[in-house]
């Protein structure tokens, strides 16, 4: 028998664990931290150092239930093949396709982010332009060689990175550190000297809910890396366990730096900490400097997901739920004409821009929110059942801590999260929007086996 395409060449095992690590730290942390942290403090003061800490811990609860079904059920498409087998064909469609527009979206606002930063230096230059040479940019690197794209994540990643660190380690020296400079005001105290530790009492902790969850969105990528890295077994742990800590040091160092350095009153979601702290510094090209790191920053995850979306698409194909061509892995053992077929639904975000660009990336954001949330859900439960499944003396090799206790706890902040996200009127279209997707895929799922197995019994 003459084999199809797709036997023909296999994946490519080239990412090294420093691969996997940045890949996930690149998807995770975007633009957010470095402009969007300003409205977590403004919206909950200086507890939003707790509510981060909490998000980080359903988050890791959330890693370790993937990183546990990744390890004892490898799978191109990850948390969609999950969702088909232990929960439902129609949990899967819907998950798979979810997933796949929800990095499209994000990638789509990350593009348009690229075409705002640039006008910074630029300012008559036309929105779209930087956008579509970014697309361009990071299609090449994708269709290139796993390793290639490995390492452009990792170096894009390294400086968001050395930025977080360098941040924080400056804010330390002006608070603490002996004859370093002190600035005035500057003091630990800030945190509790204005309206105390929770200024805005319970209720501001959990309105930052939804933007504190979603800082770590992104970590779920290292599923998708399992079978191209060179050693999964021993990668994908050291990923999970590493990552979910070192964005949490991050987020919460930052903002422990800038409320310290100046009261929680003096920052608004239209003013960057980084910016504030540099510019404190008496570093004259703070505003450049961060704008710069942002940009690299945008483009990094705009990168990973690129390769999310491509690996996704080619697992959808593969189940039958999208054409056959599209789960083709080609000579250099990538899902080429995914990852063609993600970019160019991409280029709609190029179009975006050029039709409303004053208007593009609030559009584009507002609506990825619940799709993470359900592909998180559907993570949860998929590990839950199973587990339940699995003999009491089958060994993992990567347990889930507390188990069950811990999906539980994950699913209550996920479910939290989206009663306040559908509470607010503001989301009101987007809610509608969300409700109506899920909808529109489930019954399209249920449409396809229906018709198949018609065809079966016909």
């Amino acid at each position: 028998m003459t084999p199809s395409p797709i036997d023909r060449a296999a994946p490519q095992h080239a990412l090294s664990n420093r691969h996997i690590q940045f890949i996930a730290i690149g998807g995770a942390i975007g633009a957010g931290l470095f402009i969007g942290s300003g409205s977590s403090i403004e919206g909950a003061g200086p507890a939003v150092l707790l509510t981060y800490a909490l998000c980080g811990v359903f988050i890791f609860f959330m890693a370790r239930a993937l990183g546990e079904l990744t390890l004892i059920e490898p799978a191109q498409d990850a948390f969609a093949s999950y969702a088909e087998r232990h929960i439902g064909p129609v949990a899967g469609f819907v998950t798979g396709w979810s997933y796949w527009a929800n990095w499209i979206l994000v990638g789509a606002a990350e593009i348009t982010a690229c075409g705002v930063l640039m006008r910074f230096w630029f300012p008559d230059l036309p929105q779209w332009m930087p956008s579509l040479l970014a697309l361009l940019a990071i299609y090449a690197a994708n269709m290139r060689a796993v390793r290639l794209f490995g390492e452009i994540e990792f170096w894009l990643s390294l400086i968001k990175i050395v930025t977080i660190v360098a941040l924080i380690g400056l804010g330390l020296a002006l608070l603490f550190l002996p004859g370093f400079p002190k600035l005035a005001g500057a003091s630990v105290g800030n945190l509790f000297d204005h309206g105390g530790f929770f200024p805005k009492g319970v209720a501001g902790m959990i309105s930052i809910l939804p933007i504190a969850l979603f800082a770590f969105g992104g970590v779920e990528v290292i599923a998708l890396t399992a079978r191209e890295a060179r050693d999964p077994v021993r990668s994908i742990p050291r990923a999970i366990n590493g990552v979910v800590l070192r964005i949490l040091i991050f987020y919460i160092g930052t903002m422990f730096v800038a409320m310290s350095i100046a009261p929680w009153t003096s920052y608004s979601g239209a003013q960057s900490p980084f910016v504030s702290v540099f510019s404190q510094a008496g570093i004259g090209a703070a505003a450049s400097i961060v704008n710069f790191v942002v940009l690299t920053a945008v483009l990094s995850s705009c990168n990973t997901g690129l390769f999310a979306t491509g690996r996704m698409l080619a697992g959808i194909a593969n189940r039958g739920e999208a054409p056959a061509m599209l789960g083709v892995i080609n000579a250099r053992g990538l899902p080429g004409r995914a990852i063609t077929a993600s970019a160019l639904c991409l280029l709609l975000a190029v179009l975006l821009n050029w039709l409303v660009p004053d208007r593009a990336f609030g559009i584009l954001m507002a609506a990825t929110a619940y799709l993470l949330l359900g592909v998180w859900t559907v993570i949860l439960i998929a590990h839950y059942r199973m587990r339940r499944g699995r003999s009491a003396d089958a060994r993992s090799p990567f347990p889930m801590p507390f188990f069950p206790v811990s999906n539980g706890i994950a699913l209550a902040a996920i479910l939290l999260t989206a009663l306040l996200m559908a509470s607010d009127a503001a989301n009101l279209i987007v809610t509608v929007i969300a409700a109506g997707w899920y909808g529109a895929l489930a019954a399209v799922a249920l449409l396809l086996r229906r018709r198949a197995g018609a065809a079966a019994h016909g």
